[in-house]
């Protein structure tokens, strides 16, 4: 069996990262080109499990800690559709953090499991990502650079990730990030749909 060693992250979004961009290009070519679409779920109280769906597959992050600015995340679940009410009850719901609702069905479909369970649920929302990434490294680390929509609202997010947090420090003092703050997907979304306030405008006098 495969120990799972939680990975540190660093991720900021921006409309535009400019200078950030330039210097991950002057490091490394770039490596990997994704696309895909996926769906996030999100839960008004629950910010420390990242649940997405992508591929047909349930993916579920927990946040172990937050260390020097970075956040340690580790996988908790995959898990594929059609989905048995077992999984989605025990293994789905206790990341949401919200009650379960009454099942029709002993197996879902990821559509029935959206618009059946998902929807009419008044603790959970789901919005839909598409995602166009890059991949890089940089001083080791994953680093990444990508496009997205969400819910039709287009925005940037450059992340830098690695097993060795003094690595993904590193990467992030070489790349300039210091001045950007660390938000995970799930702030993220949370922000751009409504169900988390954005930042407080900072004190300008004068």
């Amino acid at each position: 069996m495969n120990t799972i060693i939680p990975r540190y992250e660093f991720r900021a979004f921006a409309q535009n990262f400019g200078l950030v961009q330039d210097k991950i290009r002057s490091y490394s070519a770039c490596e990997k080109y994704r696309e895909s679409g996926e769906v996030y779920i999100l839960a008004m109280d629950n910010n420390e499990n990242n649940t997405k769906i992508r591929d047909d597959r349930m993916d579920i992050k927990v946040l172990v800690k937050k260390e020097q600015g970075l956040e340690q995340w580790s996988p908790r679940m995959k898990g594929g559709f059609p989905m048995t009410v077992e999984m989605i009850g025990d293994e789905v719901f206790p990341a949401f953090g919200v009650s379960v609702p009454q099942f029709s069905r002993a197996r879902y479909t990821l559509d029935q499991f959206l618009n059946e369970v998902i929807t009419p649920h008044r603790d959970l929302s789901a919005a839909r990502v598409f995602k166009r990434r890059f991949g890089f490294t940089v001083y080791g680390c994953m680093t990444e650079m990508a496009e997205l929509l969400v819910n039709g609202a287009a925005i940037r997010t450059v992340a830098v990730e690695s097993e060795d947090r003094e690595a993904v420090l590193q990467a992030k003092a070489m790349l300039g990030l210091h001045e950007y703050e660390n938000v995970n997907y799930l702030l993220a979304i949370k922000r751009i749909i409504g169900m988390e306030p954005l930042p407080a405008w900072p004190n300008i006098e004068g």
